[in-house]
């Protein structure tokens, strides 16, 4: 475009020239006179034609500059934005990593002060049984009881401590929602160490509390790792009496779910009827103090169902599970063994509405056979766990490392033919 516009003023300028060195010889100033008159019009023309060119390009050099120098205090402003942005998170990383390791220290030490305290209360009672006269502990019953404790201990403090889960299904679609977790110990061997071994000699030395606490402790931080991976999932976790009432670890364990709230929805604390029927003040506190961080509770090893429900709704009890047969039996057959008039009087596919009212879900536990579901069903029951949905299956520590839906990483059980749905079966969904 310049190129263009250079050559037309080119051509006014000569056309202007030509004009005036022809006045010239027209005015008989003669040839001479005409031609000096070209050269010095084209001369004059070019001249301004340059001076003006230069004014023009010496602006917009200062336009370009004026635009070089604000591009440049942007760049700086951005560079200096950029620069405190990565200090800011320079600086929260650190102080998440501090936070990391003080609350990995805080586990640490409170998991050293559960395993010190079993082993003191074992030295104690081992001591005792020495003062009290028992034959030489190398040869003896108390010999294999406290080699056995001592087994438990190493266990723990060796981290062998495996999560067993087994799926809790909605009905009917038999879609896997909660998870209940069962802890069990290895030897150095990797044989599993059985509760029933070890409760015949723990409970009457008294220890069988800081095992409770250890067992609970270790499986809430795994319950941990699988909340973050997949935080649909709840899992059921045993917790005891004497966890609860317990003045030096229950301090400790619920500053610890404090620094984890944004998993405690996904645990449900569970404990048996007896043990909430027969919970003191202070074990009742603590069970409030667990559920305004979020945590759920559930009871098991129901034997009645006339529950109090207004104390259930109280203390947070949003599951009660129900053995299958022992539901079936108490709300369809033995109606004389019911407890109130009330409860009594209540049809049988009332109850489970009756509960829900109170914020409490039945789960039918211990389901094995197609026959229970249909009649669970029936009683409009949304839950159901047993060996019919899935045994109970170890996670592995390959699990824990990576990132994946729990329902995916669980070990599948082999595959079973699919039973034939009778038209009731159909009807009802199954």
């Amino acid at each position: 475009m310049r190129k263009a516009i250079t050559i037309l003023l080119s051509g006014g300028y000569l056309f202007l020239a030509t004009a005036l060195a022809a006045l010239f010889w027209r005015a008989d100033a003669g040839w001479g006179a005409g031609a000096a008159a070209l050269i010095a019009a084209l001369g004059l023309f070019f001249s301004l034609h340059n001076l003006i060119a230069r004014g023009i390009g010496v602006d917009q050099l200062k336009q370009e500059l004026e635009g070089l120098r604000d591009a440049h205090g942007l760049l700086t402003d951005q560079l200096e934005r950029t620069q405190a942005a990565l200090d800011s998170l320079s600086d929260g990383l650190h102080r998440e990593t501090e936070s990391r390791a003080q609350a990995l220290t805080s586990e640490v030490r409170m998991l050293e002060d559960l395993v010190a305290r079993l082993g003191e209360n074992l030295e104690d009672d081992l001591a005792r049984g020495r003062g009290a006269g028992y034959s030489d502990p190398y040869n003896s019953y108390e010999a294999r009881a406290v080699g056995l404790m001592h087994e438990v201990r190493q266990a723990l403090e060796d981290n062998r401590v495996d999560l067993f889960l087994q799926p809790v299904v909605n009905l009917p679609q038999r879609r896997t929602v909660f998870y209940e977790s069962f802890t069990r110990l290895r030897d150095p061997s990797g044989r599993m160490i059985m509760p029933v071994e070890y409760l015949s000699v723990a409970e009457p030395a008294g220890l069988m509390s800081a095992i409770d606490n250890l067992l609970l402790f270790r499986c809430v931080q795994i319950v941990r790792k699988l909340a973050r991976q997949d935080r649909k999932v709840g899992i059921f976790c045993n917790i005891s009496l004497a966890s609860l009432g317990d003045e030096t670890f229950f301090p400790q364990f619920l500053e610890f779910m404090a620094a984890n709230r944004d998993i405690a929805s996904s645990v449900i604390f569970e404990l048996g009827q007896d043990a909430f029927e027969q919970r003191s003040a202070l074990e009742s506190r603590n069970m409030g103090k667990l559920a305004r961080l979020g945590a759920r509770f559930s009871l098991d090893k129901v034997t009645a169902l006339d529950f109090d429900f207004a104390d259930l709704n109280r203390s947070e009890v949003k599951f009660v599970k129900v053995g299958a047969d022992l539901l079936l039996r108490q709300l369809t057959e033995d109606i004389d063994s019911r407890g109130s008039s009330t409860f009594r009087d209540l049809h049988a596919a009332d109850y489970a509405a009756l509960t829900r009212r109170y914020g409490v879900e039945v789960i039918a536990e211990k389901v094995e056979r197609e026959r229970q579901v249909v009649d669970v069903l029936e009683l409009d029951v949304g839950f159901a766990q047993g060996h019919l949905f899935g045994e109970p299956r170890a996670i592995r520590d390959a699990f824990l490392s990576e990132p994946s839906s729990a329902s995916e990483r669980m070990e599948a059980p082999a595959p079973q033919a699919a039973p034939r749905k009778t038209d009731r079966q159909r009807a009802l969904g199954l």
